[in-house]
């Protein structure tokens, strides 16, 4: 008898990449804004960091749109997406005012739902389904 092994090639999407992306930038948000208030390169750190977690939620909307309109997926990460640029918008917005109170937990918040949305976008397509 004959056995014969497999590998199994699991590709990642281009949605699931950017939405990694976003959720680690998210949480190096998190480690800088430590530094901020114990390093004197903590600042700077930060608002680099900003500019590349908002730019990760733009490309996390870019690749919603691209997953749906060739690959006639489900338009429903589109607005996931546009909700969370919203929520770096406002996040931006508050950082910018220093208004930590509403800056800090609604950094946790974002965190929070990347990783959900993550976990969503990592599981097979057929699980979690129901077939009535």
């Amino acid at each position: 008898m004959a056995t014969q092994a497999t590998t199994a090639q699991h590709r990642f999407s281009f949605l699931q990449i950017a939405i990694a992306l976003q959720t680690l930038t998210i949480f190096i948000q998190a480690v800088s804004a430590g530094l901020l208030f114990t390093t004197t390169y903590g600042e700077v750190l930060h608002d680099v960091g900003a500019r590349v977690m908002y730019g990760a939620s733009m490309l996390y909307v870019l690749a919603a749109v691209l997953a749906w309109k060739p690959g006639g997926g489900s338009p429903r990460p589109i607005g996931y997406a546009t909700g969370f640029l919203a929520l770096a918008s406002a996040q931006v917005a508050v950082g910018i005012a220093h208004i930590p109170s509403v800056h800090l937990p609604l950094g946790v918040m974002m965190f929070g739902l990347s990783v959900l949305a993550l976990a969503r976008q990592a599981r097979p397509a057929h699980q979690g389904r129901s077939t009535r």
